[in-house]
């Protein structure tokens, strides 16, 4: 169930699954309008005389223009896709060029310059006129006009979105909206429960069981989701513990080791097989169980803003508050614990959790390391490592945050080349030792 559950969700993401969904929808509407036309014999009256086709020869000019119209706009929107795809690509990183094909009101104009090319089709395929059969389907062709208007609204909506889309500004508020929901699903299945008890001691719990074996990962590819109800329900049924070394994002190759069980009487085939089913692999990393995902996206477009040819700092100095807003959030999440009991309070998966530490090393680690010699950026990342210590909630955070401050004060110290910059950068690092 939770594999089917994550390829809808997949696919509910997929570029071409709107265009399709209303191309089905647009052949039934079509054969329904045509059997409507073919039970109701209406007479336009009044203004309606003047819009609609009392012939078949005007209907099938009608539906021709629009047809052509319809098709011709539709590659146009492709044209402007594809030179927005270009230069998502090159200016903010390739790896966001999954936002813009994934927009839903792309996928929707899309959808529906085809869907009205292919509407006035099949009622062009409709229309009769002989001597034994005369049939000119009005209200269809009067759902071809409506279809046509809402294609042009759609058109100048669509330039005005696409020409928003594409600024920085926009593409790092999208990323961010992105980072504060995934970081809300963090773990978006609890495996057990994860009361506050000590940490059990592993080699002590490898002594209680006889065995221990490994699942072996049957492919390559990048982990994007896991079962994690899936797999206690294994371990429940087969009196085990299973070890976890990899979580979602981790890319995984053929024959390394997944996950370790321990177990008393050794372990078929099949569970074997049962837990790797609990496992999905692609390859390409995607958002839905995958919590870094967006802070590396973050990170690409403040990389890419630090490179020589494109030296903007006041992009990276935009994604560096936006990554400092998510650490804020972090601050007050309380981590879940690795070790995951079930309802008899028996151990029974060990997961592989992120903590407070990787994720601001995910963050901020990459910026720091190409902001040398850039003061302004530099200077910036201290001041984001003075407000999130702010915000910590323990003496661990605190410590975290400031070894990133040191690490951030000694990389100015090699790189600046003015002695006012270096001075300002040691006074907000005193600050927040200080404030610690």
């Amino acid at each position: 169930m939770k594999k089917l559950q994550y390829l809808w969700e997949e696919l509910n993401t997929s570029f071409w699954f709107v265009p399709i969904l209303m191309l089905l929808i647009t052949i039934g509407s079509a054969i329904g309008f045509i059997y409507i036309d073919s039970q109701i014999r209406f007479t336009p009256e009044g203004i309606l005389k003047y819009l609609l086709p009392a012939s078949v020869d005007s209907a099938r000019s009608i539906l021709s223009i629009i047809a052509g119209a319809m098709i011709g706009v539709a590659g146009t929107v492709f044209s402007i896709t594809l030179v927005v795809l270009t230069l998502a690509s090159s200016q903010l990183g390739s790896r966001l060029v999954r936002n813009f094909m994934y927009d839903k009101l792309n996928q929707v104009v899309l959808g529906t310059y085809v869907s009205s090319f292919v509407f006035c089709l099949i009622i062009l395929s409709s229309l009769k006129d002989n001597e034994s059969f005369h049939f000119v389907p009005a209200i269809s062709v009067l759902a071809a006009l409506a279809s046509a208007i809402a294609g042009i609204i759609l058109l100048i909506i669509f330039i005005h979105h696409v020409s928003i889309s594409i600024q920085s500004d926009k593409v790092i508020s999208d990323i961010s909206i992105a980072m504060s929901k995934s970081l809300r699903i963090l773990f978006p299945d609890e495996i057990g429960h994860d009361e506050e008890k000590p940490a059990p001691d592993i080699n002590a719990l490898k002594k209680e069981y006889t065995n221990k074996e490994e699942v072996i990962c049957n492919k390559s590819g990048y982990l994007q989701s896991v079962d994690g109800q899936g797999l206690m329900n294994i371990a429940q049924d087969n009196d085990c513990i299973i070890i976890l070394h990899h979580r979602p994002g981790d890319y995984l190759i053929q024959n390394m080791v997944l996950c370790y069980i321990l177990c008393n009487e050794a372990c078929s085939e099949e569970v074997h097989n049962a837990i790797l089913n609990n496992f999905i692999l692609g390859k390409v990393r995607t958002p839905l169980q995958d919590a870094e995902y967006s802070i590396h996206q973050m990170v690409e477009v403040a990389s890419r803003a630090l490179s020589p040819g494109v030296n903007d700092p006041y992009t990276a100095i935009a994604c560096i508050d936006n990554l400092t807003s998510v650490m804020c959030y972090l601050t007050g999440v309380i981590f879940p614990s690795p070790y995951r009991y079930d309802s008899q309070d028996t151990l029974r998966v060990i997961a592989d959790n992120h903590t407070f530490s990787g994720m601001l090393n995910a963050a901020f680690n990459q910026i720091r390391q190409f902001s040398d010699g850039n003061p302004s950026v530099m200077i910036r990342l201290m001041e984001a490592m003075s407000i999130i210590s702010t915000f910590s909630r323990s003496n661990n955070q605190q410590d975290i945050i400031v070894q990133h401050a040191e690490m951030i004060m000694n990389a100015a110290e090699k790189t600046f080349s003015e002695k006012r910059d270096l001075e300002d950068m040691k006074e907000r690092f005193t600050s927040l030792k200080k404030s610690g």
